[in-house]
This record gives structure tokens, sequence and C-alpha cells, in this order.
């Protein structure tokens, strides 16, 4: 029999990692080992468990190219990427040990083709942004366009429900750009916003209305480089409650002034109020995926797709491309040796039995009346 992938996952016991060891666990052919620096959490994590895992007391500030010895892969769902250091990056390409992460950090994933001459040298695998963005987005949009002339404008959104767990990391992800200038293309053009500007109100069917607002991601950055729009390509998040959301765009307004550096040094303490409304709202989530363009005859097309995850599974999401990456390691189907950002990798059909399995609702708005996303996925899988 093959020897199974022995993975290696730091930040098992975060709202992110503690979801991918709940799926990766499951998997055949995996050996899974558990890392954080806290030993006691990780052993809660593991008693809930259906299968047995190693542990590990790994510290991603500290950790050392020794850490990683033995593993095939390390999967980075730590964070937060914002402003980070690539020490486990690094550590990774010392041991030959490929290396996967859950980045969301714009600086973060714009500078990682930097390592691609370190990553062949060493003959390993190196991917960033294994997450709803860019891995699964990319996904729906190859979907959504294929065929299409051209594509005019791109809007992405993501609206967790506020009963959804949060962790630190998260949070301070989110303190690191808000109110701070934000890069986005709109009307054909690189233009500057505030971090948590564009304060509107999302209209999504069957779910409601939802706050959104700018967020500083690396979704913009690769949507146009991948999909080159005529006019816009932009990305929103929203909170469900009007009283966060809202509280946060006004808290944004020293750091835009200047009398504020960044809100980060008040992450716990927002992270604390957020708790103590943690049970107002709804347990359902959202993620959007919107395209415009020109259609195979030059027709004017708009094409919407709509993930809705409820029962709390929104923090499912994030995981489910860092799980489709390990299975295509362990078939030895993965990307080849150096530096990508996982764009193009996957395909919606990789993501579409474990939304099924997790109980999610995923449909296309505009598409024509009783079309079944999952067959045609199958049948262009099958082709």
């Amino acid at each position: 029999m093959a020897e199974p992938l022995k993975v290696l996952l730091v930040g098992a016991s975060g709202v992110f990692g503690s979801r991918l060891a709940e799926l990766a666990v499951k998997e055949p052919g995996i050996a899974l080992t558990l890392a954080a620096r806290n030993l006691a959490k990780l052993e809660a994590l593991a008693a809930r468990l259906p299968a047995k895992v190693g542990l590990a007391r790994i510290d991603r500030d500290h950790v050392k190219s020794v850490d990683l010895v033995g593993y095939d892969l390390v999967i980075d769902a730590a964070g937060p990427f914002q402003h980070s250091h690539t020490r486990l990056i690094d550590a990774a390409i010392g041991a030959r040990v490929d290396y996967l992460d859950l980045a969301d950090g714009r600086e973060f994933i714009a500078r990682f083709p930097r390592f691609d001459a370190q990553a062949r040298e060493a003959g390993v695998a190196l991917v960033t942004g294994a997450s709803s963005i860019p891995a699964l987005s990319h996904a729906v949009l190859d979907w959504l366009t294929a065929g299409w002339r051209a594509i005019d404008d791109l809007r992405v959104g993501i609206y967790p429900g506020n009963r959804a767990p949060r962790g630190r990391s998260v949070v301070e992800a989110i303190l690191s750009y808000v109110g701070k200038p934000v890069h986005v293309f709109r009307e054909g053009a690189w233009q500057e916003v505030p971090g948590w500007g564009g304060l509107h109100r999302e209209d999504i069917p069957r779910i409601g209305k939802r706050w959104a607002s700018v967020c500083d991601t690396p979704e913009q950055d690769l949507l146009v480089a991948r999909y080159k729009p005529r006019r816009s390509a932009e990305f929103f998040a929203g909170l469900e409650l009007g009283l966060l959301h809202i509280g946060l765009w006004l808290c944004a307004l020293p750091v835009r002034w200047g009398w504020l550096k960044t809100l980060q040094p008040f992450a716990l303490p927002m992270l604390k109020l957020a708790e103590l409304v943690r049970l107002v709202g709804s347990d359902r989530g959202a993620m959007t995926v919107r395209a415009r363009g020109e259609g195979p005859a030059g027709e004017s097309v708009e094409n919407t797709w709509i993930l809705r995850a409820d029962a709390n599974r929104g923090p499912y999401v994030p995981v489910l491309a860092a799980l489709a990456m390990i299975r295509h390691r362990r078939e030895g189907t993965g990307p080849g040796k150096g530096a990508h950002v996982c764009s193009g990798f996957l395909a919606l059909e990789d993501f579409l039995p474990d939304m099924e399995a997790l109980g999610m609702e995923h449909w296309f708005e505009s598409a024509p009346q009783g079309f079944d996303l999952a067959q045609e996925a199958r049948q262009s899988s099958a082709a």
C-alpha cells in the first residue's frame, strides 16, 4: 500500500483550522498532525475528531525547518496574513516540504511570487490563497464567464451571519485596513477609497439585505490580472448587524482623518463587544459572485452565483479549497514546483461534493429555468 500523505496543519485550533481538521481527518490516505502554540486546545480538538491525529506544539512565529522534517505538506491556517512574516514558508523550503495557506493578505499574496526560484531549487510546491478568495471565487467566475467575448464588471461579496464564530486573527485582519486607503478598480481605472468605506446595502436573493463595505484583499488585484475587466472589479464584505457594521464604519473615521494609525490594537475589545451581541441576528452566511459582459454572440450578459450557508456552516467555506488541494496533492495532481497563487487550479466541481455534504445551498440567479448546477458540473467533469 502507498504511504499516506503526511500533512501538518498549523493553526489547527483556530476558527478555520479546526474546521479544516474536521474535514481532512475523514480523508483516506491522509496522516494528519495538528499544530498550534497551545497544546491543551489541540488535545481538546483531537478528542472531538472521529479519527486519531498527531499533535505538535509549533509556534508559527518561531518555527524552524527542523520542525517540519518528515512531513509532505504543511498548511498555514493561522493568520492573520496582513503584514505577516514568512517564517513558515522559509521553514518549508528549508525542509523541502510542500506548503499551502489560506492567506487573504493583499501584500502577502502580491509578494508571494518572490519565492518561486527558491521553491523550484528546493523541488517543492508553494501555494497561497487556498480559500474563498481567490480559489473558490475564481472557480465560480471561470464557470460564469465561459465562452464570453469580454468581461465588463466583476463583483464578489462575503456576508457572514452574526452568530458565526469569530477569531481574533479574523478581527485583526479586518482592522488592519479599516480607514486606510484601498486601491480598487472602478470605471476602467485604479482608484483609492477608504477601507470599510462605500457603505451600502446589498439585496441578496433568498437571503435578504446585508450591509456591505469595501475591503482590502488580494481579490481586487487578482480579478483584474486574470479576467481583464473593462470597467470594474470589486470585493465587498458585510456584517449582518447594523450596530456592528455601521459602528465599525464610524470607528474608521479617526483613521481616515489621520488621528489614529490603525485600529488593530483594539482587536480584543472589539471582539468582546461583538460576542455580547452574538445571539442577535442569524446563523446564515452568504457569498455572491456577479459578472457582466459580452456573451458569445456579443450580447449583453449578466450571471450571478449565490452560496447560502445556514446553521453556522459559513466558516467551513474558506477551508474547502484547502481540502480540495490536499486531495490533489494526495493524488499527485497538484501544481508543479514553484510558488503559485491558488487561482485556476480548482474547478467548481471540486467544491460541490463538500458543499452538498455540509448542507449548503448554491445556485445561479440568472440561469435558465430548470438548470441543475450539480448535474452540469458532473457532465463537464466527465467530458
